[in-house]
């Protein structure tokens, strides 16, 4: 067994002791394995092991190694994990199934052009800069209900949930509880947070899926 396949099933069993903990359903927590920057040789061994649901930092890299790893095992979902650069959309909407960057208006207009033109429909998050840090993306806390209002009446985008990356130096736990709230009050029912480091606290928080990457492929 290879060492990402043995830490995939460590982090499988710390999400279902963190789910029982939190008195949360068997399964209600989706494990996002981040797969940036390796290969597919990498991947196959997680891919084999069952694990469907993969996450990705850039439209580039992803385009060169999943169309062919989806040619050899079915059913994966794609996450796009990373910002998106608005003449990217179009690239981004034909490989992902999911897309949890989604954090301004330009993006939010060209996703709407290419989701009518492609006739597909990948799953919507926004993202959060709930530390409100100059150097990362995501929207501030106090514009994500209403940009969230704007992406459903002004674009015809349906958000399912949103996402954050909490401050590396800080506690995450505030900023899990800040996109809890901020989910209630936009009406949005997923939250994709918690990483390597803080999955299981992220899942007391009411993490619907995580995005870990280190803790199942080794550091890159």
């Amino acid at each position: 067994m290879s060492d990402a396949v043995q830490q995939l099933e460590t982090v499988r069993a710390r999400i279902a002791a963190a789910e029982s903990e939190a008195n949360r359903p068997a399964g209600a927590v989706t494990l996002v394995a981040v797969s940036k920057t390796f290969d597919g040789d990498a991947i196959r061994p997680v891919l084999a092991a069952g694990q469907r649901v993969f996450g990705e930092n850039r439209v580039q890299e992803a385009q060169g190694k999943w169309p062919a790893l989806r040619g050899e095992f079915p059913g994966i979902e794609l996450h796009l994990i990373g910002p998106l650069q608005s003449n990217k959309a179009k690239e981004a909407v034909a490989l992902f199934d999911v897309i949890e960057t989604v954090d301004r208006e330009k993006i939010a207009s060209e996703l709407a052009k290419e989701i009518a033109r492609q006739g597909k429909a990948p799953k919507l998050y926004v993202q959060v800069n709930t530390g409100s840090e100059p150097q990362k993306a995501g929207i501030e806390p106090k514009d994500a209900v209403p940009f969230v209002v704007r992406c459903r009446n002004e674009h015809g985008l349906a958000i399912e949930g949103l996402m954050c990356i909490p401050p590396a130096e800080e506690n995450p736990g505030p900023h899990f509880a800040l996109l809890e709230k901020l989910a209630r009050e936009a009406g949005v029912e997923r939250l994709s947070m918690g990483m390597s480091g803080d999955y299981e606290l992220a899942v007391a928080f009411g993490a619907s899926s995580v995005r870990v990457g280190s803790a199942i492929f080794g550091h890159r």
